[in-house]
């Protein structure tokens, strides 16, 4: 299992006992994106609503590219997820003795059930208190994992850095629940872990693609120079909380705070070129000074520690790239295309969000797919995989190529924002693969990791400080150039508008269009037959 997030921690958790389950994770200094979810998990449970509703209004977000057998499996199961995470003992806010939901974006009720504005926090401490009291879990800290370990057309194990050894583990199945890819953007809510790595180890071991093109940008991003361009719960806006312009006039007609994620987003930046800024505004008064003690400690709490005081004015706010809806394409028992290989959460494309996701379906799918993971009939565990030392790894790395791979991380982010940001162009997005090959070529990091990627499985290398410091900038690097590429193919194939991917030199979506996008390593990129292929 690899990733400690919500997705990899109830993942582990569900599987059978019987099962022996090793959890990698990585460092602490690069957190899991869960634990930044404020908003909540989607789950139909008041009278007022049912999973119908909620099926209709995530196909509707998803703007025909939902797998209607995956939306059907998300919102039947979700409100069994929510009472499963009671039993475990998550403190949901509650109204008296009912729980306590709250109205997002594009939902036709108020389903988003929530732990103040910490839900992803409390959920991701839960599940870690759970897991330490599993005794046929073991969980692996500090352990990078590089690349997957294929024979045939079956994924058999993963080669891993674990502080200072380098080697590889064999498995009976490999689950990637490693996160998303929204920090290959300059500007994002993601934490800087969040570059696609389970996306590119699938892609260089054959898996398949889908749907890489499909990026949520957040409306409401903080953007206060200097600082974080931490998430502004769409919550907020839920509650009251009204965009405006620097002379506290409101932006839109009341009501079009809701706009689902992509529109909102354009029609702020639209508003931002035309009157030549780099924010908008986002005005919490009107939700009351009680209720954002209440509901929204943390955000306050973030917002003081920069000097910002929400109750007397307006905060700064931005667009940034938030989630990916594409990803390592998977069916409804979490399956890849490679066997052994599965895929879990925002790694995984699993047909649920289609085109554009519906807020806060990404804490509910996850509690369902590792669900359906569990279900699915999984390769019997091969020997225990051990690292023990050997030999030292003779590698000398260039301290040049390593402040070429930071420039390099620089560029390409900036790129991604340019050319595959909130409003995209075919012109522009040709130019910008010319500028990635262009990169890729000066930096040839193919020649310069070789003899680490030429290891040879059953054996295991000792790294030096220096070593590790600099295979992680240059296995990072090498992870966010091939997610980069990618985003950027993908980007410019799809020659229409839809969801989370919008071209403004084709502004509309087209009926041939309503089909995923492939992408394979070996092969070129391509169009599948329609909505719920895999």
């Amino acid at each position: 299992m690899i990733g400690s997030g919500v997705a990899g921690l109830m993942s582990a958790l569900e599987l059978p006992a019987s099962a022996r389950v090793l959890l990698l994770s990585r460092d602490t200094a690069t957190p899991a994106a869960s634990r930044w979810a404020q908003g909540g998990l989607a789950a139909a449970i008041n009278r007022d609503d049912s999973p119908e509703l909620h099926r209709r209004d995530t196909l509707a977000a998803g703007a025909g590219l939902c797998d209607p057998e995956a939306v059907e499996c998300l919102v039947r199961q979700a409100p069994a997820a929510v009472d499963t995470l009671l039993q475990l003992g998550l403190g949901l806010d509650r109204h008296g003795e009912q729980l306590s939901t709250t109205l997002e974006a594009a939902h036709s009720r108020r389903r988003v059930l929530h732990v103040r504005d910490q839900t992803g926090l409390a959920l991701v401490e839960l599940l870690e208190r759970c897991i330490e009291q599993r005794s046929n879990v073991q969980w692996l800290r500090g352990t990078v994992a590089l690349q997957l370990w294929r024979e045939g057309n079956r994924c058999c194990g993963v080669q891993v850095r674990c502080h200072e050894r380098l080697g590889w583990l064999r498995a009976g199945a490999v689950v990637l629940a490693t996160g998303g890819c929204g920090h290959l953007f300059s500007n994002t809510t993601n934490p800087s872990g969040a570059h696609g790595d389970g996306v590119a180890m699938a892609w260089e071991a054959g898996a398949m693609l889908r749907d890489m093109e499909f990026v949520q940008f957040h409306p409401t991003a903080l953007m206060q120079p200097g600082a974080p361009h931490f998430l502004l719960s769409e919550a907020l806006r839920g509650e009251g909380a009204r965009l405006v312009h620097a002379d506290g006039k409101p932006l839109f007609a009341s009501g079009s705070e809701l706009l689902p994620r992509d529109q909102l987003s354009r029609c702020m930046v639209r508003e931002m070129r035309r009157q030549q800024q780099a924010q908008l505004w986002l005005d919490l008064r009107p939700i009351g000074q009680t209720k954002l003690e209440r509901q929204f400690p943390m955000i306050l709490g973030r917002c003081r520690d920069l000097q910002l005081e929400p109750l007397q004015q307006p905060l700064p706010v931005a667009p940034a790239a938030h989630y990916w809806m594409g990803g390592v394409a998977t069916d409804l028992q979490a399956c890849t295309s490679l066997q052994g290989l599965y895929a879990v959460g925002e790694v995984a494309s699993s047909g649920v969000h289609g085109a554009n996701r519906l807020a806060s379906n990404s804490l509910s799918e996850c509690l369902v797919m590792a669900r359906q993971l569990a279900a699915a009939d999984l390769p019997a565990p091969g020997p225990a995989g051990r690292l023990e030392p050997e030999q030292p790894l003779a590698w000398e790395p260039s301290e040049a190529l390593q402040q070429r791979c930071s420039r390099s991380i620089h560029a390409l982010r900036q790129l991604s924002w340019q050319a595959a940001g909130v409003e995209r162009n075919g012109h522009e997005l040709r130019l910008a693969q010319q500028q990635w090959r262009q990169l890729g070529s000066e930096l040839n990091l193919p020649g310069a990791l070789a003899p680490l990627e030429q290891q040879a499985p059953g054996s295991v290398l000792v790294l030096n400080q220096q070593q590790q410091r600099q295979l992680g900038w240059l296995w990072e690097c090498r992870q966010r150039l091939i997610n980069t590429g990618l985003l950027l193919e993908a980007a410019a194939f799809r020659a229409e508008s839809r969801g989370g991917h919008y071209r403004n030199d084709v502004p509309t979506p087209l009926p041939y269009w309503q089909r995923h996008t492939i992408q394979q390593r070996g092969e070129a990129i391509r169009s599948s037959s329609g909505p719920g292929s895999h």
